[in-house]
């Protein structure tokens, strides 16, 4: 009889806690934040991670909700369980935060990321910088005789990939946009 494949976590669909709280293992979890679109919310977020030595990975912040003022953050960050559950209740305590969604423990989720890279070189370099740019669905937004700007759109995984592939190519610059998310299906966010 083989295992049971069970995927650690827990999502809205399932009646069991997968996750042990106890654990000391180091999960990346991915928060979307419904807050007041005004002065200073976004200081106070960020104050929460900071004055307790927590990591963010990345951070997107925009306007959702024109009528009613209201911005999503987005936030990836890692911790033990324990650390992710804390940083979720102090959030929710926090008074112009309205949702606090754990998008890595709800269920599926889209994540992408935006990204650009400048990469110089001539000749056989530039052949395969373009080739790869071509494999990966990168595009060239920006051309000269010795450099060009590519516009790349994915997970951050892929990112990642693209960004080791292009440093022997003479990679000179990157700019990322952070991780924007949204939850799989119907959803009430």
């Amino acid at each position: 009889m083989s295992a049971l494949k069970i995927k650690k976590g827990t999502s809205r669909h399932s009646a069991y806690d997968l996750r042990d709280p106890n654990s000391d293992v180091i999960e990346c979890h991915t928060l979307a934040v419904i807050v007041d679109n005004e002065a200073g919310v976004l200081a106070r977020v960020i104050g929460l991670f900071s004055g307790r030595g927590y990591n963010i990975e990345s951070l997107t912040v925009a306007e959702i909700d024109y009528t009613g003022h209201r911005s999503r953050i987005t936030i990836v960050t890692r911790g033990t369980p324990a650390v992710i559950e804390q940083i979720i209740a102090q959030l929710g305590r926090i008074v112009p935060v309205h949702e606090v969604h754990d998008l890595t423990v709800e269920g599926p989720s889209v994540e992408r990321e935006l990204a650009l890279f400048k990469v110089a070189g001539t000749g056989e370099k530039r052949v395969e910088a373009l080739r790869l740019a071509d494999i990966f669905r990168a595009n060239v937004v920006d051309s000269t005789l010795g450099s060009f700007v590519f516009e790349i759109t994915g997970t951050p995984e892929k990112i990642d990939a693209f960004a080791e592939l292009m440093r022997p190519l003479g990679l000179v610059e990157v700019a990322r946009t952070g991780v924007a998310a949204l939850s799989r299906g119907a959803s009430d966010i």
